[in-house]
């Protein structure tokens, strides 16, 4: 097996382990860095006209997105899920734009949405 291989091996167990060991509430967060990341590499993809994998990172950033939107629970989250929703629901629109217009200001204004939404998660506890 190569250096590279047992790398990648080694990194997607341990990334299984931190995600099996994880509170839900820090699963959130985890999603939240991942989408933040994945519209930052789809910036820089971008300025460097890599249309085809920009589009897949943008493609995964809506997949994360549409993950944590159908985990809201809308019954007891009451109004504050419910505006999460409809923010998902503006990121997602907002990421299909800048994938079609290939605008880095429009990621940009979806990446600071999600930075402001991961420091106030931040800021809950998770009962640990």
């Amino acid at each position: 097996m190569s250096y590279s291989k047992a790398l990648k091996n080694y990194q997607h167990t341990n990334l299984e382990s931190i995600i099996n060991e994880a509170s839900p509430h820090k699963l959130v967060g985890m999603l939240l860095c991942g989408a933040i990341e994945k519209i930052n590499l789809s910036k820089e993809l971008m300025t460097q006209s890599q249309v085809e994998l920009k589009g897949v990172n943008i493609s995964h950033a809506i997949s994360i997105i549409d993950s944590l939107q159908a985990s809201l629970n809308k019954e007891k989250g009451g109004e504050i899920a419910e505006k999460l929703f409809d923010l998902y629901d503006y990121s997602v629109r907002k990421l299909i734009e800048a994938n079609l217009k290939n605008d880095p200001i429009i990621l940009n204004e979806v990446a600071n949405l999600l930075n402001t939404v991961k420091s106030g998660w931040d800021e809950i506890s998770d009962g640990k």
